[in-house]
């Protein structure tokens, strides 16, 4: 159906998609009347949040008619402690989707670019079109690569000129689970202007245990182009409370927190955020699970003749040969959520969330018993 506003939307609008979240389970509930449903579509922590988080969210609930402190000094002063910066490096937000487009609005817009890879986080390019801004986009690793699909660090900088405000990289990469490491990533900021912001995505960081995998926030003194950004919808569990920040120096910090709208995040979220800093027993609980779990989630899907991208996240992404979301919504009548990646360009692909080990046998059953078909 044709939208008579379209020709009024700003140019990068009108040609956007909008993101595809992962399916909710009441959704397939409501369409195919099933129960006993399995989500492993969205990387959240199937142990769930810290009992610290949620008994902090529950003693400001009965303040939830005030206005949430729109500094968020506690949680700031959690951060600043966690990482060791000061607190005005810190810029929080909704969910590190929230970070993106604060960073899109202050440096990116027309005669501007943004450099991006191929198969990296989605909502990267729909940040810089919507800022009407040219996204350029890198070709990734080869598929014979140690990290097939994974940032072509090299391609990304053959890119980058004097009009490029914004290049993003994730580490890990979400979907394919690959990581940059650090000899390549301090190669790619001492190679591009330090007019460039270089914004690291970290949302998995917590998962990763390689030697050579850098920690983006340690660089941030050396390097005043650079964003680093985290979440804690993944390892600390809080998905649906949207918390995410960024640490940058302070002239950079200055300018984003301009565009950030006063109360975000709200009142639970800032307090469970803080919270679960402070709990680092779930935190290496839902890490030592992950690993575990993943692997012999990996091993399972490979026994079941898939080839699987090597991956160091809270998820595996493995090609099914065919059309991907045939399987899935093959696996769907099965009660079983998982990700179709056609929309990231690999169409024969699944990302599958690590679940606890239940779950992860119900994935592998389902999977055995649809790919037979």
């Amino acid at each position: 159906m044709s939208n008579p506003w379209l020709e009024y939307a700003m140019p990068g609008i009108r040609g956007l998609r909008p993101y595809e979240p992962g399916k909710p389970i009441s959704e397939l509930e409501r369409e195919l009347g099933i129960s006993d449903i399995v989500k492993l579509a969205s990387n959240e922590n199937p142990l769930g949040p810290s009992p610290k988080a949620m008994a902090a969210a529950e003693s400001v609930l009965a303040e939830s008619a005030l206005y949430p402190d729109g500094n968020a000094f506690a949680l700031k002063r959690a951060l600043a402690a966690y990482h060791g910066v000061e607190q005005d490096q810190i810029t929080v937000g909704s969910g590190s989707d929230h970070i993106l487009e604060l960073v899109a609005r202050v440096f990116l817009g027309p005669g501007r670019s943004s450099v991006v890879s191929r198969y990296a986080f989605a909502i990267y390019n729909i940040v810089s079109q919507a800022a009407s801004s040219e996204l350029r986009v890198a070709e990734a690793n080869p598929v014979d690569h140690a990290m097939p699909y994974g940032h072509d660090l090299a391609a990304m900088r053959e890119l980058v000129d004097e009009s490029t405000r914004v290049v993003f990289i994730a580490n890990p990469n979400n979907p394919t689970g690959t990581w940059v490491p650090r000899r390549e990533l301090l190669a790619f900021l001492d190679g591009v202007s330090r007019n460039t912001v270089v914004l690291v995505d970290e949302a998995y960081f917590d998962f990763v245990h390689e030697p050579e995998y850098p920690n983006a926030a340690e660089l941030l003194p050396d390097y005043p182009n650079l964003v680093v950004m985290r979440t804690f919808s993944k390892a600390f569990g809080l998905a649906g409370l949207r918390v995410g920040y960024a640490l940058a120096s302070r002239k950079l910090t200055d300018l984003i927190n301009r565009v950030r709208l006063s109360f975000n995040p709200n009142s639970l979220a800032q307090a469970a955020a803080a919270a679960a800093l402070d709990d680092r027993e779930h935190l290496e609980e839902t890490v030592a699970m992950t690993a575990r779990e993943r692997a012999r989630l990996d091993a399972g899907l490979r026994e079941l003749g898939l080839s699987t991208i090597p991956s160091v996240c809270n998820f595996v992404t493995a090609d099914v040969g065919r059309p991907g979301r045939d399987i899935f919504q093959a696996l769907l009548r099965e009660g079983v959520i998982v990700r179709p990646l056609d929309g990231y360009g690999m169409p024969t692909h699944l990302r599958i969330s690590v679940g606890l080990p239940e779950q992860n046998d119900r994935l592998l059953s389902a999977m055995k018993k649809v790919l037979a078909r």
